[in-house]
């Protein structure tokens, strides 16, 4: 571990870059936004985002600027100027802050303060839990910046405060706590003399404006580094199920080799729950339409998906729902439905059904090459956002041919690798 000195003066705590610092900050994942408080709290640990940089080329040039911040020590000037030429190159329009000096003065410098501030705050918190650094520094303290001209009241208040790392105050208040703040925490062997070592009346009663405590801005109350190891399919989940279809279907297709063995997982995990503790109208996302496919739909059949999500009722992979096409003995063993975020981000092919309105994403058997297992797809999709899988079946190979051959069934492009 590479560690940062015990007391940083306030002036340059944020042009120190460390490894855990710079590691924290390069494990995230480029996710595409509309709004700055599409994603809250926790999620920052493992999600980069600029609001309303929806595409992913855009993303990842504004993530290459502000990764200069933090591993180079680049100056808000030199950010401020990157910003720009990012903005111009990508045709970026619309942005908060735009057309104004001053507006711009203030996006660039939010982006560029705040993901200093957790950047560090996050390398921080993984050196002060160190079982180590634990072992004989076991008391956080709250440590206000001095030389603030417009210091909070709640921040100046909480300075010098010092409780053991595991009390509950640092679960909301472990610093930054809102925008531009600088406070931050200390270690220590044990209380110094004088400083308070009780966590003050109310600190955990909620602000009715923000739903955070009193003092911290919206969003603000959590421990920025604490979730960095934990899962992305979850959150890339629910991103997917907001974001409009086109966006979130580069989405997943940028993220899926990242979350492919989480993901798999993950449905394994839901999986053997549906079947050992049934209950019913649970649902479980387990991929993204592919942008080709949803291309295609758009372009040939006038179809616009409301979301990329692919989603899955556990009554279907239970048996209590069987499809009007198929027996009893052509159904998906349980074998065949573990396989499932594979067949959705890997089908060896995709047809449109003319009979029925809907794809079918096809692969090899495994036990059987003249055999496919086989997913119709239902785009319409209901309250959830979700494109529901409908049905699982097997059918065999030169059925799938005559079906092709006799216009039933309507290939769609291959999708890119």
């Amino acid at each position: 571990m590479t560690t940062a000195p015990a007391d940083i003066k306030a002036g340059i705590a944020f042009k120190t870059p460390f490894d855990e610092q710079l590691e924290f900050f390069r494990a995230k994942l480029n996710l595409p936004t509309d709004r700055w408080d599409d994603i809250m709290r926790s999620a920052h640990d493992r999600a980069f985002i600029v609001a309303g940089a929806a595409k992913a080329d855009l993303l990842q040039d504004l993530r290459q600027a502000v990764d200069g911040v933090i591993g180079n020590g680049h100056s808000i000037g030199r950010f401020r100027k990157d910003f720009q030429a990012i903005a111009a190159r990508h045709g970026w329009t619309g942005w908060t802050g735009e057309g104004s000096k001053a507006g711009e003065a203030w996006r660039t410098r939010v982006i560029y303060q705040t993901n200093l501030q957790t950047s560090y705050a996050a390398g921080r918190w993984r050196q002060l839990n160190d079982p180590a650094v634990l072992a004989g520094l076991p008391y956080w303290e709250y440590v206000h910046r001095d030389g603030v001209l417009h210091p909070r009241p709640q921040h100046l208040a909480w300075n010098g405060l010092t409780l053991r790392h595991d009390d509950a105050f640092w679960r909301t208040h472990y610093p930054p706590n809102g925008w531009g703040c600088h406070c931050r925490v200390r270690a220590r062997v044990k209380p110094r003399a004088g400083n308070s070592t009780e966590r003050p009346d109310g600190w955990d009663a909620l602000d009715p404006k923000t739903q955070a405590p009193r003092g911290i801005d919206k969003g603000f109350d959590y421990q920025p580094g604490a979730s960095a190891a934990a899962p992305l399919q979850g959150l890339i989940d629910q991103k997917l199920i907001k974001l409009d279809a086109p966006i979130g279907a580069a989405m997943g297709r940028h993220l899926e080799p990242a979350v492919r063995m989480e993901r798999q997982q993950a449905w394994w995990n839901t999986l053997d729950d549906w079947r050992g503790t049934p209950q019913r109208g649970r649902v479980a996302v387990v991929g993204a339409i592919a942008p080709e496919h949803l291309d295609w739909l758009m372009r040939e059949k006038k179809i616009a998906p409301q979301s990329a999500a692919v989603g899955i009722r556990e009554g279907l992979v239970r048996g209590t729902k069987q499809d009007r096409h198929m027996s009893a003995q052509d159904g998906l063993a349980d074998s065949d439905w573990r396989r499932l975020p594979e067949i959705i981000a890997q089908p060896e092919a995709v047809y449109y059904d003319e009979r029925t309105g809907k794809l079918v994403y096809v692969v090899s058997s495994g036990d059987d090459a003249q055999t496919k297992l086989s997913l119709e797809f239902d785009y319409r999709v209901g309250k959830e956002r979700l494109n529901m899988i409908v049905s699982g079946f097997r059918q065999a190979e030169f059925k799938i041919a005559e079906m092709v051959k006799g216009g039933l069934y309507v290939p769609l492009p291959e999708v890119w690798r």
